[in-house]
């Protein structure tokens, strides 16, 4: 597997869709979370985002699964093995942040950020 590879593995891990912020296919469905991606290598970490979308009156389900995401990587980190090394993850500084669509009000998004390291050649 290849880094690239690795972030979408990674995003998908949580029970929702998860998209290339840049191929999110027509007709997606709520809820659903879309992330970019950046690779370097050992010894530069990169910060990586993501955002969990869901539609609805209540920010319940979307503040879950962010918390659900923050306890997976832990206090600490969390490594997950890839070609010829790993991928160290980190949460970043400010990890959640709620963020509202001026089109439509039952939109309900919190973007994501963690700091990603490849440990690889």
């Amino acid at each position: 597997m290849d880094k690239a590879q690795a972030i979408h593995q990674f995003w998908n891990a949580f029970a929702w869709d998860a998209y290339d912020e840049f191929s999110v296919p027509d007709g997606s469905t709520y809820p659903y979370i879309t992330y970019n991606v950046s690779t370097d290598s050992v010894g530069r970490p990169i910060p990586l985002t993501a955002s969990l979308w869901d539609r609805g009156s209540s920010w319940e389900r979307v503040t879950k699964k962010a918390q659900e995401i923050s306890d997976y990587i832990g206090y600490g980190h969390q490594v997950e093995e890839i070609d010829d090394g790993y991928m160290y993850i980190v949460r970043g500084s400010t990890f959640a942040q709620r963020m509202n669509d001026p089109n439509d009000e039952q939109v309900k998004r919190i973007y994501l950020n963690i700091m990603v390291e490849f440990l690889t050649p």
